[in-house]
């Protein structure tokens, strides 16, 4: 049988799809080389292993050059990968679930975040009359971009409590200093937010905090389990045209949650670019410490976490409460297996 240069590729390529050795991947050029990473807030502690992988230049090490394009909201990233001019989105794992609902073959391929880390916090000055969920009605909510999970999870709260998401009124405060502001100058009354936000309003005594999703207790408070949290997403078609590029993405954000597992406040403060300490150097490395156990261990998403994600996304979306969305479709768990075991 004639074995050409093209079929061999072929076959390596479904090979490292399939489940080859891990090695494979890392022995092939990537289909695509060169290209495009969404992100709604990349600042904000929720997507550090990102940052970890671009400033420690393991991208670079897989021999992609990975432009990232930040967009202020995870909303609007995904608005980015569906409209194509993004590759790939570390977002939400939430969006999965939508996405497949609405027919739309979107998976994640890694998680970087096993609770969702966003704390719901009140202004002190309101805080005497605002005690929990059941207490937003009418008032304003400051959150990074409606649509995203700071907003989702804020209204999940609400309709948990008994109140419909429409209670309140959701505002786009941005991912860093504006969002400072926002409680600041009183723009909002409440805000649903993420490190390193949280902790410099918290450290100023400018908010009182009423849920907290940054520990496994908290997560489960709220949500009744573990729900994933950022993970890196792509439309399925672009994971099987691009199963080396895709191993290769993995492979460098696996190595940024094995790196964070071992590194401490003081390192990620000195790794991440300036204007990400807001001014507060000792704060962020606070903020740090806050967030560490929000990572994930394995870059895997359970079934029981989707799960969790998935009913709460029920509970909130009437769109979504009688839906019947495959859960194995929102997850291709092979890219991080291989990328665990040593790729």
């Amino acid at each position: 049988m004639k074995f050409t240069r093209r079929g061999a590729l072929a076959v390596l390529a479904l090979s490292t799809a399939l489940g080859a050795a891990p090695h494979a991947a890392l022995a092939q050029n990537a289909e695509k080389p060169k290209l495009t990473l969404g992100v709604g807030g990349k600042q904000l502690l929720y997507y550090l292993p990102l940052t970890v992988a671009e400033r420690k230049g393991y991208f670079k090490d897989q021999g992609l050059d990975v432009e990232i394009n930040d967009f202020g909201g995870g909303a609007k990233s995904l608005q980015a990968l569906v409209g194509g001019s993004v590759d790939v989105v570390t977002g939400a794992y939430e969006h999965t679930i939508r996405m497949q609902a609405k027919g739309q073959d979107i998976r994640a391929v890694i998680e970087l975040g096993r609770f969702p880390a966003i704390t719901i916090a009140v202004r002190k000055d309101l805080a005497d009359k605002v005690k929990s969920a059941a207490d937003f009605k009418g008032l304003k909510i400051g959150v990074t971009a409606p649509g995203s999970s700071t907003a989702l999870t804020a209204q999940y709260a609400m309709v948990k409590a008994g109140l419909k998401a429409t209670d309140a009124a959701i505002i786009g405060v941005g991912a860093g200093a504006s969002a400072v502001a926002a409680i600041k100058q009183k723009q909002v009354d409440l805000i649903s937010h993420l490190d390193p936000v949280t902790s410099k309003l918290e450290a100023d005594g400018d908010i009182v905090s009423l849920i907290d999703t940054r520990t496994e207790a908290g997560t489960k408070a709220l949500f009744g389990g573990s729900n994933p949290a950022a993970v890196l997403y792509l439309k399925n078609d672009f994971a099987e045209k691009n199963p080396v590029t895709t191993q290769k993405l993995v492979n460098a954000l696996m190595k940024s949650l094995k790196w964070l597992e071992t590194a401490k406040p003081e390192d990620v403060a000195a790794l991440v670019p300036e204007e990400y300490l807001l001014g507060d150097k000792a704060l962020y490395i606070r903020a740090v410490k806050n967030s560490q156990e929000s990572y994930s261990r394995t870059g895997i998403a359970t079934p029981d976490a989707m799960k969790s994600m998935y009913d709460s996304l029920k509970l909130l979306d009437p769109e979504l409460t009688n839906s019947n969305v495959d859960l194995t479709k929102t997850f291709i768990d092979s890219f991080a297996k291989k990328a665990a075991s040593g790729s």
